[in-house]
């Protein structure tokens, strides 16, 4: 809504004289050159290939403004208008550089080509309200090269990035995701689903209260996210063991305890003790099975064996639960 309302102050393209076209070609190229650095310096440390894909694209775009001033220089003289992408309406927008450092490269490869679509539009459609023949000449030549047969993105990857090479770094980039996501995830869905069955089973056949149950659950689990949350972040800032920003790692490890013992709690809005605690029973037994499933998937560790550990430790839990709360 807000960008609808802040939109009524820019100027619609086509209201754009053909110098300011040309200046808005410029500012766009040079936007473009400082985002695919951005790219490159993020990437290189772990992606050195990709890194240099970047930077080459970076430079086609520096020539490609140098061409644009030469031009605006010829036809208007030194002065360039100030005109940016964001004065204009309906123009495609732009990451800032705190994102793109922390952007997948899947994600930035797709970024890349987005925008060289873009930029080809955007060129096809500047060519089409320019009468002045070198002028057009020279923004129909910009839409070929940034819509070539095939992206400058993907030629310069089958150079710098063959398909070892990119299997080599989508591996660092899969192994990055697990360390920052799915290792604490998985630490904090199985501390919630089962650390938390204790408590809540205790509670629940000791009180035979549902509602008390359920205050009893939904503090354990929020207690128990909060602690895993801080615990995560503060231990491991991830610069020595690269695992990535502790915040998503906190948060990751935080949300997923809560929710790993908000499962079983929840059941216990239920009214009638039976009907809620049975339910809380059978989410119990999914939760573990799920626990098993993301150690098979992501961690490599055999089915069966993540499926008898996982199980074998929340029936002791549930089990001494049950017992405590009977006493």
């Amino acid at each position: 809504m807000l960008s609808r309302l802040f939109s009524r102050y820019k100027r619609p393209f086509l209201s754009l004289s053909e110098q300011e076209i040309l200046a808005l070609a410029i500012s766009s190229e040079e936007d473009d050159g400082r985002i695919y650095l951005a790219y490159a310096d993020a990437l290189r440390a772990k992606y050195p290939h990709s890194a240099k894909v970047f930077e080459e694209m970076a430079e086609e775009e520096s020539h490609h403004r140098q061409a644009l001033i030469d031009l605006h220089v010829a036809r208007f003289g030194n002065r360039i208008p100030l005109v940016r992408r964001e004065h204009v309406r309906d123009f495609p927008e732009r990451k800032p550089d705190w994102l793109i450092a922390e952007m997948p490269i899947e994600k930035a490869r797709a970024e890349a080509e987005a925008m060289e679509e873009a930029a080809h539009r955007f060129y096809v459609e500047a060519a089409a309200r320019t009468r002045d023949a070198a002028t057009r000449k020279l923004l129909g030549d910009l839409a070929i090269a940034e819509k070539s047969h095939e992206s400058l993105a993907r030629r310069l990857g089958e150079k710098h990035t063959p398909v070892d090479v990119r299997h080599e770094e989508d591996e660092t980039s899969r192994r990055q995701f697990i360390l920052t996501y799915v290792q604490p995830g998985l630490a904090g869905l199985m501390d919630g689903s089962v650390s938390t069955l204790a408590p809540i089973f205790a509670a629940a056949f000791a009180t035979q209260d549902t509602w008390q149950t359920f205050l009893v659950g939904l503090s354990a689990s929020v207690g128990a996210g909060i602690s895993m949350g801080f615990t995560e972040a503060a231990h491991d800032d991830g610069k020595l063991s690269g695992r990535g920003s502790p915040v998503k790692r906190g948060l990751a490890s935080g949300i997923m305890t809560a929710l790993g013992g908000l499962g079983h709690a929840l059941p216990y809005l239920i009214p009638h003790f039976w009907t809620a605690t049975m339910t809380a029973a059978a989410i119990v037994f999914f939760e573990l099975w799920a626990i098993a499933f993301i150690q098979n998937r992501y961690m490599e560790t055999p089915f069966l064996r993540a499926a008898f550990q996982v199980v074998l430790g929340g029936g002791l839990v549930l089990a001494a639960g049950i017992v405590i709360g009977n006493a």
